[in-house]
C-alpha cells in the first residue's frame, strides 16, 4: 500500500465521480423534498455528461487495477459510453412524464444515477465478485423503479414479480459462481479461463449453466422472460422506457465478456445454449406479439426478439459477430428511445393511453408524431434502406459468415412475422377512424430525442463506414 498512487484510480474515476454526484443529490434530495426533483433530474444528466467527459479523457490500458478485480479496454469504453448515453435519454425523456403522472419523487433520478453506476462496474468487472456487486446495484435500484409508483396496483404487482424472478436468478448466479470457485480455485475472469483452457471439468461447467442462466434472465431470453410483459405493462412509462433502452446492453456486454474471456474455453458447450436461446426469443418475441394491443406489452415482445437476434451475433463469434452484435444494440437503442418518446405523448384528457388503438387516426390528428413512429416502425421491422434494416443484415451476415444458415433463415421468417404487427401500428395510425387528439404539450427533450432517432434512422444509410469500425476496433480486445 506504500506505493498506492491516485493515478492507479484513473478507470475507474468516472463511476467514482457518478457514485459521488449520487450522494451529493440524496443530500440535495433529503432537504429539498420532491419540490427538487427536477433539479435533481437535471443534476444527474449533467453527472452522466461529465461522466462521458472523464471516460473520453482516459488512457485506455488494458490492464486490470484493483487487484484485478477491475479493467478498462476498448469493448468496456464503448459499451458504457453507450450504457451512459441510454441512461441520459432515459431521463431526458422521464422529467416531464413523472409531473404529468404525478411521480414527483426526488429518489427516481437518484435510483437511476445508482443502476448506471452498477451498470459500469458490471460492464468493467474482471472478477465474480464485482460482478455481482455490480449487478446488484444496477438491479436493487431497478427493482425500486419499477414500483415507484406505489400507490398503482400495476406497478406494485409487476414490481413484486420483477423482484421475486430477480431474487432467483440472483441465487442461480451465486450457486453458479461457488461452483466455478470450487473446481477453479478462483473468481479471477483471467484465471478462470487459464484453469478451464487446461483442465475442464463437469462442475466448472455445471456452474457456468447456472450463471448464464441467471444473465439471461435479465436480457429476457426466452424461456427466463415470463417477468418482462408484465413488467413493461405495469411499471411507469418512463421507467418501461429505462428498461427497453439500458439494462439490457449492458448485461449482454457482461455475457458477452464471460463467454469469450473466462469461458472461451467452453465454447462448444455454450454454443449450443446460445443457439437455443437466439431461436427460441425470436420464436416467441415474434408470436406472442402477434395478440398483444397494448404497446407497452408489444414493444416487451419486440425486446425479446431482438435480443433473439443479437444473440446470433454472440452465437456466430469472432470479431465480426460481436462487432455486428455492438451495431445492433447503438442502433436498436436509438429507435427505441424515438418510439418510447411517441409513446410517452399518448396522453388525452391528463390521462397516460397505452393501447395501439388509441393510436386511430393518428396521421389527421398529430401527424408530427405520426410519421416519425411510422418511420421507427418501418425501421425495426427491417425494412430497408433504413437503420433497422442494416442492423439485421450485419447480424445475418456474420450468421451466414459462421455457417449458422439455419439460424439465419429462421431469424429473417421471424422477421416477416414480426413486421406484421409493427406494420399493424401504421395501419391504424393511417387507415383508422381519428379519434380526439392528444395532449399537445410536448417537452423540448423529447422533441430532441424523437428528431434525432428518426434523423439517424434515416441518415445512417448513407455512411455506415464509422459505427461498423468503432465496433471492430472495440472488440479486438476480446480476442
Amino acid at each position: 500500500m506504500e506505493n498506492f498512487s491516485l493515478s492507479y484510480l484513473n478507470p475507474i474515476w468516472p463511476e467514482l465521480f457518478l457514485a459521488v454526484a449520487g450522494m451529493v443529490l440524496l443530500v440535495v434530495g433529503v432537504l429539498r423534498g420532491n419540490s427538487s426533483t427536477r433539479f435533481i433530474c437535471v443534476g444527474a444528466m449533467a453527472a452522466f455528461v461529465g461522466a462521458l467527459f472523464l471516460m473520453a479523457g482516459q488512457e485506455i490500458t488494458n490492464e486490470p487495477i484493483l487487484n484485478e478485480m477491475f479493467i478498462q479496454n476498448n469493448f468496456t469504453f464503448f459499451m458504457k459510453m453507450l450504457v451512459v448515453g441510454g441512461l441520459i435519454t432515459s431521463l431526458a425523456l422521464s422529467v416531464q412524464y413523472l409531473y404529468q403522472d404525478n411521480i414527483i419523487k426526488f429518489e427516481y433520478p437518484i435510483l437511476v444515477l445508482f443502476s448506471g453506476v452498477g451498470m459500469m462496474l458490471m460492464i468493467s468487472a474482471n472478477d465474480m465478485l464485482s460482478l455481482y456487486m455490480g449487478l446488484e446495484l444496477q438491479s436493487l435500484a431497478l427493482y425500486v423503479l419499477a414500483t415507484i409508483k406505489r400507490d398503482h396496483a400495476k406497478s406494485a404487482e409487476s414490481g413484486m414479480k420483477y423482484f421475486v424472478l430477480g431474487a432467483i436468478s440472483s441465487g442461480m448466479l451465486l450457486f453458479g459462481i461457488s461452483l466455478v470457485y470450487g473446481f477453479t480455485g478462483s473468481t479471477n475472469f483471467d484465471v478462470i479461463g487459464t484453469t478451464l483452457a487446461t483442465e475442464l471439468s463437469l462442475g466448472a461447467v455445471i456452474g457456468f449453466v447456472f450463471i448464464l442462466s441467471a444473465l439471461a434472465f435479465k436480457i429476457s431470453a426466452v424461456p427466463f422472460h415470463m417477468w418482462t410483459p408484465d413488467v413493461y405493462e405495469g411499471a411507469p412509462t418512463s421507467v418501461t422506457a429505462l428498461f427497453a433502452l439500458v439494462p439490457k446492453v449492458a448485461a449482454i456486454a457482461l455475457i458477452i465478456r464471460l463467454l469469450f474471456v473466462p469461458f472461451a474455453a467452453l465454447s462448444d458447450q455454450w454454443f449450443q445454449i446460445m443457439w437455443l436461446l437466439a431461436f427460441l426469443s425470436m420464436a416467441v418475441g415474434a408470436f406472442a406479439a402477434l395478440r398483444q394491443d397494448n404497446i407497452k406489452r408489444l414493444m416487451a415482445y419486440s425486446s425479446i426478439s431482438n435480443v433473439g437476434f443479437a444473440l446470433i451475433g454472440i452465437v456466430a463469434g469472432g470479431e465480426t459477430g460481436v462487432s455486428a452484435v455492438l451495431v445492433y444494440l447503438t442502433l436498436y437503442m436509438i429507435m427505441t428511445a424515438g418510439v418510447f418518446g411517441i409513446i410517452m405523448c399518448m396522453r388525452r384528457d391528463g390521462v397516460g393511453l397505452e393501447n395501439i388503438s388509441d393510436l386511430s387516426g393518428l396521421s389527421k390528428n398529430a401527424p408530427w408524431l405520426a410519421y416519425p413512429l411510422a418511420i421507427l416502425m418501418f425501421s425495426i421491422s427491417g425494412i430497408p434502406p433504413l437503420a433497422g434494416f442494416f442492423s439485421k443484415f450485419v447480424i445475418f451476415q456474420a450468421a451466414i459468415e459462421s455457417g449458422l444458415y439455419t439460424l439465419a433463415v429462421f431469424g429473417i421468417l421471424t422477421s416477416v412475422v414480426a413486421a406484421y404487427y409493427y406494420l399493424r401500428i401504421i395501419k391504424v395510425m393511417f387507415f383508422d377512424e381519428a379519434l380526439d387528439k392528444f395532449e399537445s404539450s410536448i417537452e423540448f427533450s423529447r422533441k430532441i430525442i424523437i428528431v434525432l432517432s428518426v434523423f439517424v434512422t434515416v441518415a445512417f444509410i448513407f455512411n455506415p463506414s464509422p459505427l461498423i469500425e468503432i465496433s471492430k476496433l472495440a472488440v479486438q480486445d476480446l480476442f
